[in-house]
């Protein structure tokens, strides 16, 4: 699943994917971070396959870090965090600043994986069951960095026989990774990385103005400091005729 959403987030314009591992062999967790980190990675997905003691349990589950986790409340462990690695450098501060930047810097970071977390989720209920309704957050080690949005993904569960068929077929596999993607896509487009160029290009998409009542074409262009033409053949207007609900593109200069 990982190498089939590996293609598809390159064949996308404006987003590139770096594989933590390419074969079947083990790589300790911290270190699987540590690899993200150096390639200043915007997200982190970890795909994986569930398993319980009752071969009933199914459904897929999407998770973001917890903000009880017992690792992030160990000093030792903020002390680490502070001490820089990643973009978060905290080594020039002191510590009360320190501190307070690290958890301004978390909060945004989960903020984050839960926003793409909802978005891949919502995906996933088009192509299989989910095992939660909501994006379950818990300490595991791969989402604990502060700096770095980050999710892990249970596509299933391998316990479950009729799943472990599913999860070993190329056109389910294919299914499950274009879900995945479909949901990162749709984050990252709403909510794109400064200096991206996602960014760039919602920046020139410019703005939609709804029109309420009493609003005129040329009352709109001037609130925009646009001229009537520029809005008219922006949106392909034949006339500056308008109605209420109607939705003007409002074109923004370079």
């Amino acid at each position: 699943i990982s190498r089939a959403m590996q293609g598809m987030v390159n064949r996308e314009p404006g987003f590139r994917a770096v594989m933590v591992r390419d074969g079947d062999y083990y790589i300790p967790l911290r270190k699987r971070t540590d690899i993200a980190r150096k390639h200043r990675a915007d997200l982190m997905i970890s795909i994986h396959a569930d398993a319980f003691n009752q071969a009933s349990a199914n459904g897929a589950s999407v998770y973001a870090l917890s903000t009880r986790s017992a690792y992030l409340a160990k000093r030792e462990n903020r002390a680490d965090l502070i001490g820089g690695v990643g973009v978060l450098s905290l080594l020039d501060k002191d510590k009360v600043l320190a501190g307070v930047l690290l958890d301004l810097s978390m909060t945004a970071t989960l903020e984050s994986s839960l926003g793409v977390g909802t978005h891949v989720l919502k995906s996933l209920d088009g192509v299989t069951r989910l095992h939660k309704k909501r994006v379950e957050q818990a300490g595991f080690v791969v989402l604990k960095s502060p700096d770095m949005p980050s999710i892990l993904v249970e596509t299933g569960f391998i316990s479950n026989p009729k799943e472990a068929r599913r999860l070993s077929q190329p056109a389910y596999q294919q299914k499950m990774a274009k879900a995945i993607f479909s949901g990162v896509r749709r984050y990252f487009q709403q909510k794109p990385p400064v200096g991206t160029l996602l960014a760039e290009r919602k920046r020139k998409s410019g703005k939609v103005h709804v029109i309420a009542r009493g609003d005129t074409l040329s009352d709109i262009a001037h609130r925009y400091r646009v001229s009537v033409a520029d809005l008219r053949r922006y949106n392909r207007l034949k006339s500056t005729r308008i109605k209420i609900g109607q939705r003007i593109k409002i074109p923004i200069s370079s």
